[in-house]
């Protein structure tokens, strides 16, 4: 934990990799989390914790697996916005215009879920990197 406060903006500005989350404190034992986002994600699902998003800056959509029938449902969330994933729920994160976001989750929580999609090339399988 740092004994300084922690400027957001400034701390978007020293990374440029997308999909690729940065720890920027933690709280008990959850990390918080900010990452640059473009395109889409991967599909994947959470099974033993929730997911909490909430966008800094651009516009973020959300789809989700989660009817009993598998159909597909999209949340977009605009600047100010925040969201919740249940756990076990499968979704796909994306920006098609690009945006960054604040993720809090436990800490060595998989950014590409428990269960997911192949991951592709341009997002990044981890439990996230130090600022």
């Amino acid at each position: 934990m740092r004994a300084e406060p922690i400027e957001l903006a400034a701390a978007l500005g020293r990374f440029d990799q997308l999909w690729s989350p940065r720890i920027v404190t933690t709280v008990n034992d959850y990390d918080i989390r900010i990452a640059k986002v473009a395109g889409e994600h991967v599909w994947h699902s959470h099974e033993h914790t929730d997911e909490f998003f909430l966008v800094l800056d651009g516009e973020l959509r959300i789809a989700l697996r989660d009817g009993r029938d598998g159909a597909e449902r999209e949340v977009v969330l605009p600047r100010g916005a925040v969201f919740v994933v249940p756990r076990g729920v499968e979704h796909r994160p994306s920006a098609p215009d690009g945006a960054s976001i604040l993720m809090f989750e436990p800490s060595g929580t998989s950014s590409v879920g428990d269960r997911h999609d192949e991951v592709p090339d341009h997002v990044d399988a981890t439990t996230g990197h130090r600022l």
